[in-house]
């Protein structure tokens, strides 16, 4: 930056005299063109220019700008008072009659003064830079504004000084403190400055990295009392209150040290780290997908707050050939007609500037507002990309289908109707589950004792009965065959329902439950149900897994049907022989197949 004006032409003889006679009065405004009557700015000034002679020097007031006017006066700091060279023949003045001069020894007894060969005057370094900055008449005196030129008075000089509170002396330290750039007004507010963002860097880190944690576990953030006297306010508070204590330099700044308007805990600062992490992952997943093509997944439903919730998730193929599914969106929706759907989807996509032209396929769900062809959502797309191809989720048609076919019969209904009212009383209370755990384990030891079972990594584990899903059939073969394993105490358990049941319904319920535990019927059902389900459920989490393509689908699908052909053609005589096992072990009486067979539902049709 230049600092100092860069004169066209040496000022004539006539400014110099003028310019003198202005610093004699001592008059802050100058007319003459070395002074204010040339308009300065930063541009104009160049700080290796600056005069060196006290004489030709402005006051530092008429330069633009604060931090211009420090930067002079630290450089005229860093140059010392201007002294002529050793040797120099310093002229005389008559004082008194007498010849005088100045004392060249004076600048080694004090290290203030400087001399203008231009005026054969003495003047103060200090107070001449301080002059505009200090309050105090001093700032007029002769060693500041005209000069001093009584050779023959050496105690003036001292008197200049003066005390310790005088205004030369505050000069002098002001000086040296602008030396020092760690004891400036400006250093002082910069170091403020970093500290405050310092401060506030840990309080964001902080609830960044609680923020991180809590979103990686799928936790809640907030408590249901958040008050300063809650014993527990929180996962996000208590995570925050626990990095601090863990953290010295972090517990100094947080919660109740940092300002009341400042501690970076609030829900709406929460929910603004969290959205900024669900921004930069879904930016990550666009950015792998790049122009490339996708299939697009859809499905909705209502949460804990009876909201409809859309979720889209995107499959697609990265860079280095591994199929990834990605959720890039759970979304609000008012309604769920196609085309509510299909506009919340566009919004979507125009956010992270998809197009539909990159759509290959779109899985949904069987509903008609998904898969209908004429007006559901999959014929809405189709009608923007013809390439986008839809299909049903072929495991879920695999629900689908054995949840058809269990409810065509009626045995099978029935039998899981049963089912499900012995979860309701056998494991309706911690108590009952507890009691089935103890009998599961001493029967286990007595098995070991005798060599029955064999022990080892992942044998043996502790069991208790599933409750099933609704439309999950994978869940049901679960609780199947749980009940298979802990049939001996499921059956204890009745039997002290029975014996001392809370009420005379949950009495007759399990009476009930365990005659028809201890018929034919039950077990046959339940083997048979076993081995369908297990085989539909192996088929279930091979058409589930990620890296499956749709080869590999279908043949698992075709190997599967070979399966079930094979137990029809085949596997009777090994299914009757696992239930009539089952019968021995666990006294249940046989069923002799020869005999005529009495529909329950039509006793007369034999």
């Amino acid at each position: 930056m230049e600092l100092f004006l860069k004169r066209k032409s040496p000022p004539s003889a006539t400014d110099q005299d003028e310019g003198s006679s202005q610093r004699n009065k001592g008059a802050s405004n100058i007319s003459a063109p070395t002074r204010t009557s040339l308009i300065l700015s930063p541009k104009d000034v160049n700080l290796d220019e600056l005069p060196y002679d006290p004489a030709d020097r402005k006051r530092i007031i008429e330069y633009p700008g604060f931090k211009l006017q420090e930067e002079i006066r630290r450089r005229y700091l860093i140059r010392g008072p201007h002294r002529p060279q050793p040797g120099f023949n310093y002229p005389q003045t008559i004082i008194r009659k007498k010849p005088r001069q100045l004392n060249p020894d004076w600048f080694e007894q004090y290290d203030w003064l400087e001399y203008s060969e231009k005026v054969d005057k003495a003047f103060c370094l200090y107070c001449y830079l301080s002059r505009d900055c200090i309050d105090g008449q001093a700032g007029n005196d002769a060693f500041v504004t005209k000069g001093f030129s009584g050779w023959n008075n050496k105690p003036r000089l001292d008197t200049h000084v003066g005390g310790v509170t005088s205004y030369h002396n505050v000069a002098v330290k002001r000086c040296n403190n602008l030396l020092k750039p760690s004891q400036s007004i400006e250093f002082a507010l910069k170091k403020q400055q970093d500290v405050a963002k310092e401060e506030y860097f840990i309080r964001l880190s902080t609830s960044i990295n609680a923020v991180r944690y809590l979103l990686h576990q799928g936790l809640a953030f907030r408590g249901h009392n958040e008050s300063e006297d809650s014993a527990n306010r929180g996962n996000f508070l208590e995570l925050v209150k626990l990095l601090a204590e863990q953290n010295e330099k972090i517990k100094r700044v947080v919660l109740r040290n940092a300002p009341e308007n400042h501690q970076m805990v609030s829900p709406e600062i929460q929910k603004d780290i969290a959205n900024c992490f669900a921004e930069i992952i879904v930016n990550s997943i666009i950015e792998e997908i790049g122009g490339d093509v996708f299939c697009l997944l859809v499905d909705e439903s209502a949460d804990v707050s009876d909201k409809e919730q859309m979720a889209v998730v995107l499959r697609y193929v990265n860079n280095c050939g591994e199929l990834k599914e990605r959720l890039i969106g759970v979304v609000h929706v008012a309604e769920t007609t196609s085309a509510c759907l299909k506009s919340n989807i566009d919004a979507l996509f125009s956010k992270y500037k998809l197009s539909w032209k990159q759509v290959r396929r779109q899985g949904y769900d069987g509903a008609s507002n998904m898969r209908g062809e004429f007006n559901g959502l999959r014929a809405l797309i189709l009608k923007e990309n013809g390439s986008a191809h839809y299909v049903h989720c072929f495991a879920h048609q695999l629900q689908l289908v054995i949840v058809a076919v269990a409810k065509k019969n009626d045995d099978i209904s029935d039998f899981f109707d049963m089912i499900s009212l012995l979860l309701n009383v056998a494991g309706a209370s911690c108590k009952r589950k507890d009691m089935i755990r103890q009998s599961q384990q001493e029967r286990v030891k007595r098995a070991i004792g005798s060599g029955q079972i064999s022990t080892g990594t992942g044998l043996n584990q502790e069991q208790t009965l599933q409750r099933p899903g609704d439309t999950r059939w994978c869940s049901h073969y679960k609780t199947l065959k749980s009940l298979n394993s802990l049939f001996p105490s499921v059956i204890e358990i009745l039997q002290y329902v029975e014996k001392d049941g809370p009420n005379d319904k949950k009495r007759r319920q399990a009476r009930g439950l365990l005659d028809y535990l201890k018929d034919f019927d039950f077990v046959f059902h339940l083997h048979m149900m076993l081995m369908i389900l297990g085989h539909g459920n192996s088929l279930s989490l091979c058409l589930q897994r990620k890296d499956q393509d749709i080869l590999e689908a279908m043949s698992e699908v075709k190997l599967t049907k070979q399966k079930f052909q094979q137990i029809r053609d085949d596997g009777w005589e090994s299914l009757l022989q696992t239930i009539y096992s089952f019968c021995e072990e666990h006294s249940t009486p046989k069923l002799d197949m020869e005999e005529e067979y009495i529909d329950r539902h039509k006793p007369r049709k034999k």
